[in-house]
């Protein structure tokens, strides 16, 4: 599902204002107004939303501790050596331990995902059913994302006590009717794709626009590559002149054919692509295509196809396991 996931999520915070000034958040104002959010994580990274809101409830004390109110740290995630970003220092373990920060809240829970996608010793929970969080609770504590020998047990207490696997059990469409009930989407036909012509396709939900809204481009990285996400009525001649760039350069970096319109709320690259993606493998969902799998992942379509062995539409199944950073062995 090729949701535009930056823009709505920061139309999506704006518009639940639950939180009032001087006020503690509940977990009930918690859970309103992340929920979203969590379900989006769980399209696109397969971590359950149930686990999300749980280790967000009770590693950001609700939204109300120190990592959550000053580092949109709600997961209580460590720099570790590969994190460059912005930091803080907190006692935990030890004493002053390092944090990391983040420019908003969303972009923590995008990090919790990668962070457990990417990591070889979590690998293991992905073969667990998305609805099972008590294996998924258990197995956080096992591989070792929390010393607290309680952690699993105060996980799955918080999922039976707001019903949080309820939305783990929520259908794409069900999601989209949810998003235009927020009123941040609005339903639109999709565009046909084939793999060969590599057209865009317009997504089945976008943004509405605000008007009241003054909309510049947030310079975004994606597989370390620099991105923005086109606004509506954009041309390529726009945002080339606009970022110094050659449209030509804009369609090779995009995988994309000369004279491509650009579609509201589509992630496009700024720099090349690489040969290998942001995580280890994606599964196929219904409606897909290899295009929009690259955009996502920020690989390049060549790449894409020669480390899954892919020459023609055969070759490409929903439900199929697509390598982003191996090539796939030859039966």
């Amino acid at each position: 599902m090729n949701l535009t996931r930056n823009i709505f999520i920061s139309l999506l915070l704006l518009l639940l204002p639950f939180v009032v000034i001087g006020q503690k958040m509940t977990p009930e104002q918690y859970i309103e107004k992340y929920k979203l959010i969590a379900i989006q994580e769980r399209f696109d990274y397969g971590v359950p939303a149930a686990i999300t809101l749980a280790q967000g409830i009770l590693e950001s004390g609700v939204g109300n501790g120190r990592l959550a109110r000053e580092a949109n740290n709600h997961f209580g995630i460590k720099c570790h050596s590969e994190w460059t970003g912005k930091r803080i220092y907190k006692d935990d373990d030890a004493k002053d331990e390092c944090f990391r920060v983040y420019d908003k809240a969303e972009d923590s829970y995008r990090d919790h995902s990668l962070f457990l996608a990417k990591k070889s010793r979590y690998e293991f929970l992905f073969k667990y059913k998305i609805t099972d969080y008590k294996a998924w609770a258990k197995g956080l504590k096992k591989a070792g994302y929390a010393t607290n020998p309680k952690y699993p047990k105060l996980l799955i207490d918080l999922v039976e006590r707001y019903d949080l696997v309820q939305y783990d059990k929520i259908s794409e469409s069900e999601f989209k009717k949810m998003l235009i009930i927020a009123g941040v989407a609005t339903q639109t036909p999709i565009a046909k794709n084939t793999e060969s012509s590599n057209k865009v396709v317009t997504p089945s939900v976008v943004v509405i626009p605000k008007k009241s809204i003054k909309v510049d481009h947030s310079i975004l990285y994606n597989n370390n590559i620099k991105n923005i996400i086109v606004h509506d009525g954009e041309s390529i001649i726009d945002i080339a002149n606009i970022y110094d760039i050659y449209p030509s350069q804009l369609y090779k970096y995009n995988d994309m054919k000369k004279g491509t319109p650009l579609s509201t709320g589509m992630r496009l690259y700024l720099q090349p692509k690489h040969r290998k993606g942001n995580v280890k493998y994606h599964l196929v969902r219904e409606g897909e295509s290899l295009w929009q799998i690259s955009q996502q992942h920020g690989i390049k379509m060549k790449w894409l196809k020669k480390r899954n062995h892919i020459t023609k539409a055969s070759d490409f199944k929903v439900g199929q396991k697509l390598y982003l950073r191996s090539t796939k062995k030859l039966d």
